[in-house]
């Protein structure tokens, strides 16, 4: 079936790894999987393979920016983020009976943000090293407020891809970001955090203890401040930030199917 979340722009070039996938499932579950800032869809690949191999029916879409260059990146707002997952959610919804949001990173703050402004379309979500009031740490963190005034000087910085523990494996995406874009990004866990009371659905969250690109803390935060009858916090103790890509990537599969199950049956 075509997806308007599936075009790719006609004027340029996306990555084999940026591209877009839609996994078709027995249509019962759907789960929109959403990546990360300066990462690429295939940091959710894994995740959605498994998924389906369970049934589940999966649509991760490309957010405007990634899998092409960082210039790009500097061409897109939040809105333009947001656009891109409310369309797929849209789209998933049109083919599943129950529809869940899972994401990793900025994508998990798109969840939240979706769980936030989509309560009646959304049957839980699971946020994965998602920030939701605070983006970094020591230095970094430090930083973060001359964000606005850099952007005027400097286009792009080192970015925080590649966290992974496990040595095997690699992350695609992009090695400098966009400063234009991390203001945005701001813009949009600011927005999230003001709204967090507001989640009311089932949620699970994931939050890495040796994360070196988003605070641990952020996992607490969310838990605390979620309005949600159900919520849980668990702690990953053997991923760094990534963890879709690393050694508990199984272990988050198998539980969020059976947090699908759970509340497929009371939605």
């Amino acid at each position: 079936m075509e997806l308007e979340s599936m075009k790719m722009p006609k004027d340029l070039e996306v990555m084999e790894e940026g591209k877009p996938f839609f996994l078709e499932g027995d249509g019962k579950i759907g789960c929109l999987l959403i990546h990360g800032f300066t990462g690429t869809t295939s940091s959710m690949k894994p995740l959605g393979d498994c998924l389906n191999s369970s049934g589940v029916t999966v649509l991760c879409p490309r957010l405007p920016g990634h899998g092409t260059n960082v210039k790009d990146m500097a061409h897109y707002s939040y809105t333009d983020w947001i656009r891109a997952v409310e369309l797929g959610l849209s789209e998933l919804r049109s083919v599943c009976d129950v529809t869940f949001v899972s994401g990793l990173s900025m994508g998990g703050t798109l969840t939240l943000y979706l769980a936030e402004t989509h309560t009646r379309e959304v049957a839980g979500v699971i946020p994965i090293s998602a920030p939701a009031f605070r983006l970094a740490s020591g230095i970094k963190r430090l930083a973060l407020p001359l964000a606005p005034f850099l952007k005027l000087f400097v286009k792009s910085m080192p970015g925080p891809g590649g966290d992974i523990k496990d040595p095997n494996i690699t992350e695609t995406a992009y090695e400098k970001l966009s400063t234009k874009a991390l203001c945005e990004l701001k813009k949009l866990v600011k927005i999230v955090e003001r709204d967090l009371p507001q989640i009311t659905v089932p949620i699970r969250i994931y939050a890495s203890k040796d994360d070196h690109v988003v605070p641990p803390e952020n996992g607490i935060f969310i838990h605390e401040h979620v309005s949600s009858a159900h919520k849980e916090l668990r702690w990953l103790e053997n991923s760094y930030h990534v963890a879709t890509l690393d050694f508990e990537k199984q272990t988050i599969c198998e539980e969020s199917l059976e947090f699908f199950h759970l509340f497929s049956r009371s939605s």
